[in-house]
């Protein structure tokens, strides 16, 4: 399971023009669901994000954790393309949307996050904060 984390002041998400989600300043995480992954690979890693200290504190250095931040979260399986041989990504690690969307849901629900909608073509809007950004990943 891959999660790109970027620390944002907003973020939103929009199907067919018309937003569906979106967040104040928290992250935005693009989740990525490979076919081994596992419930509790879900479980772990959104306990990472939430406990990334990537937030400024008083000093303005990051040193705090998300806290009471929000979160929207896209499902994201081009996270596991692999474009090393030749130009067109091949996506056979990615995991099926039967087996991908329950993990997403548990994702989303254990951080408390705002969800995109699974399956669909998405837009995507975020204004990075920083930037910071951070590819997690649960072997």
């Amino acid at each position: 399971m891959r999660a790109l984390v970027q620390r944002v002041t907003r973020a939103s998400v929009s199907v067919g023009g018309e937003q569906v989600s979106a967040v104040g300043p928290g992250l935005l995480v693009l989740l990525g669901v490979k076919t081994s992954d596992l419930p509790e690979d879900a479980d772990r890693l959104a306990d990472k994000v939430r406990a990334l200290r990537i937030f400024d504190d008083a000093d303005g250095r990051m040193n705090e954790p998300l806290g009471d931040r929000e979160v929207l979260c896209v499902s994201q399986f081009t996270l596991y393309g692999d474009a090393r041989r030749g130009n067109r990504p091949g996506y056979t690690a990615a995991a099926r949307p039967e087996l991908a969307e329950p993990l997403y849901e548990r994702f989303a629900e254990r951080l408390g996050a705002r969800k995109g909608v699974f399956g669909a073509m998405m837009e995507v809007e975020l204004v990075g904060d920083g930037p910071v950004t951070l590819l997690l990943e649960i072997p």
